[in-house]
């Protein structure tokens, strides 16, 4: 088998299933998950936000998006438009990208990529398996990305999903859009003179969630363990949990220091101290709602008690309601 510095440089068939050796326990963990992903339950949340065409609305949006692209440093790139922050590292092993939007801005994305390396990307990592983050998948790897993600990952996208949250179904993605590397618990990726550290945090915003940890550049991707200013969604259809989305970024914020720059899945690019008051707001709504879900309140009455009152006017600036917020944190607990 070619080391991973081998496959870097120039990957191939050989590599690729050197790499898939573990596709019978793969296998196996879809197989586990499939029933109960195809029909998941909804959730008990009496403040769900339904938005059943909400993929067919990202993707009219993204058709004609404009990606702005902010340099962190010599190497490492921030390109947002519609969907989720996507980091880009360029280098002698080629364009490495973290996430892949939607399909419908691909043209774009690439556009803006032409502009910072003359050719395509040759590796691709996905954060986790939701739709804004991986629907770019496909063309992608049609363009010569190979594509690295947590277990998990592979096995929603390889199956129908729901997301009880707003009420969507998904239909399972196209083999070309599935990752062909996957890891359990963390992979460390030498490339273009970095070392990028991927850690899986389990139950956070969904049980297919990773951070890459740029060592050399000091950049941090979270993924959507972060909405940078706004209240996050966690996807109980997805194993989602409030106490995993605080035990991941603490996780980060054990790596981070002042200069670290870090890229939330959603939101403005951010620093230590600004995921430093984030973490502060979880605890604080997960401390408030266990209190109340202790003492007996049921879901309807904890929205109803208000919990994040004092902290709306910083925080409710996102798509995700305070309502939903309260009731889905209640009922990942």
């Amino acid at each position: 088998m070619k080391t991973r510095r081998d496959f870097l440089i120039g990957s191939g068939m050989t590599t690729a299933a050197a790499w898939l050796t573990r596709g019978s326990l793969l296998a196996q963990a879809a197989s586990a998950q499939s029933a109960s992903a195809a029909q998941a339950p909804a959730s008990t949340n009496p403040a769900v936000q339904p938005n059943p065409t909400l993929p067919q609305q990202l993707r009219t949006a993204a058709a004609n998006e404009t990606i702005k692209t902010t340099k962190l440093t010599d190497t490492i790139f921030l390109l947002q438009g519609v969907g989720g922050n996507i980091v880009f590292q360029t280098g002698p092993d080629g364009g490495l990208l973290v996430d892949s939007g939607i399909s419908t801005g691909t043209h774009h994305l690439l556009d803006a990529l032409s502009k910072l390396e003359a050719n395509r990307p040759k590796m691709l990592i996905n954060t986790h398996w939701h739709f804004d983050h991986t629907d770019g998948n496909a063309e992608l790897h049609s363009e010569g990305a190979f594509i690295v993600a947590q277990d998990n990952t592979r096995v929603r996208l390889s199956k129908p999903q729901y997301m009880a949250a707003y009420d969507v179904h998904f239909p399972a993605a196209p083999d070309a859009a599935l990752p062909q590397a996957t890891f359990t618990d963390t992979e460390t990726l030498w490339v273009n003179n970095d070392r990028a550290d991927l850690v899986h945090t389990p139950d956070a915003h969904t049980d297919s969630d990773i951070f890459i940890h740029f060592n050399r550049g000091n950049v941090i991707h979270t993924g959507d363990l972060w909405f940078n200013g706004m209240y996050p969604l966690i996807d109980l259809s997805s194993g989602g949990t409030i106490n995993g989305m605080i035990r991941g970024v603490d996780q980060v914020l054990v790596l981070a220091d002042e200069r670290t720059k870090i890229v939330p899945g959603h939101g403005a690019l951010g620093d230590k101290a600004a995921l430093a008051r984030y973490r502060e707001m979880l605890g604080t709504v997960a401390d408030r709602v266990v209190k109340l879900k202790s003492s007996g309140e049921g879901v309807d009455q904890a929205v109803a008690a208000k919990p994040t009152a004092d902290l709306d006017a910083v925080w409710a600036k996102g798509a995700m309601k305070p309502s939903t917020f309260v009731a889905l944190v209640y009922d990942s607990l």
